[in-house]
């Protein structure tokens, strides 16, 4: 049976090691501070938010949140964005998705300073992740390899396969892997005869999106297997892309839906902040 991979426990970590730091920019008088928008009463977007703004207050950033009604227009946002890319005491700027669809989500991420885009969503953050030469990571991808690290679970030399292909977690999860030398495969809603492809990893990432989508037969005895789902299943409970209770009798690692990467996209969310603040001080 696997060995669960505690996000939970991670993100734990991550966040504590971030407090002590800025602990000590406290000292010196120094302040972090990352600006939240978010557009509409989506309550996902509400708990995300939530959340986001409940981890800034246990690290000791200061939070500022913009609530916009629903028919902010898309000038007004960013409009908004673009002052707040002028103010020196943000150092981190995050529009929470999904916007409201009179609103181009693509320039709203494209207003956002290159030296302020938390969340690594700028098409020059991504190019910059594309060539190894990076200050920011997405935060979801980014959590994943950090749980691998935390677990000594080496990349190198691996058959590693991501099952999705979004610009948030599937392109960006395949380069990091690549980066750590593992032989990457991306597949994805039109892979034909995805089980050969899935079956021969050794460190397999779903997300695709589609509730306890990967099951047991698709796995191979041993794999590695990440879990970045969260959806309902047919009782309304929370669950991941993998069924967990097959599939945990076969692998040797595995992450769980809730407590597994979730956790870890907020505590990547800080650690970016923190080096924005970095960055921006040089």
């Amino acid at each position: 049976m696997a060995q669960i991979i505690d996000g939970k426990l991670v993100s734990q970590n991550v966040k504590d090691r971030i407090r002590d730091e800025v602990a000590a920019l406290k000292e010196q008088g120094k302040e972090i501070t990352l600006a939240v928008i978010i557009v509409g009463d989506d309550p996902a977007s509400r708990v995300y938010v939530n959340n986001k703004k409940k981890a800034c207050e246990y690290v000791g950033f200061r939070s500022l949140e913009y609530a916009l009604p629903v028919e902010t227009t898309q000038e007004e946002l960013i409009a908004l964005v673009q002052e707040l890319n002028e103010r020196e005491d943000v150092n981190g700027i995050l529009c929470q998705l999904p916007v409201p669809k009179h609103i181009d989500d693509k320039a709203v991420i494209a207003a956002i300073s290159v030296k302020k885009d938390v969340d690594a969503f700028s098409s020059y953050n991504v190019g910059q992740i594309m060539i190894g030469d990076y200050d920011f990571l997405p935060c979801t991808p980014a959590g994943v390899m950090e749980m691998l690290h935390y677990y000594d679970i080496a990349v190198e030399g691996k058959n590693c396969v991501v099952i999705g292909r979004s610009n948030i977690v599937g392109k960006p999860m395949a380069m990091l892997l690549l980066h750590e030398n593992g032989t990457v495969t991306i597949t994805h809603s039109r892979t034909k005869d995805l089980t050969s492809y899935t079956k021969e990893a050794d460190i397999l990432v779903a997300a695709v999106g589609r509730a306890k989508f990967v099951t047991a037969d698709m796995v191979k005895d041993g794999a590695v297997v990440i879990d970045v789902g969260m959806n309902r299943d047919e009782n309304g409970k929370l669950c991941g892309d993998v069924d967990f209770d097959c599939v945990k009798e076969k692998c040797s690692y595995i992450t769980p839906v809730p407590g597994g990467v979730g956790p870890m996209t907020i505590a990547m969310l800080m650690q970016n902040t923190l080096k924005a603040f970095y960055l921006q001080e040089k």
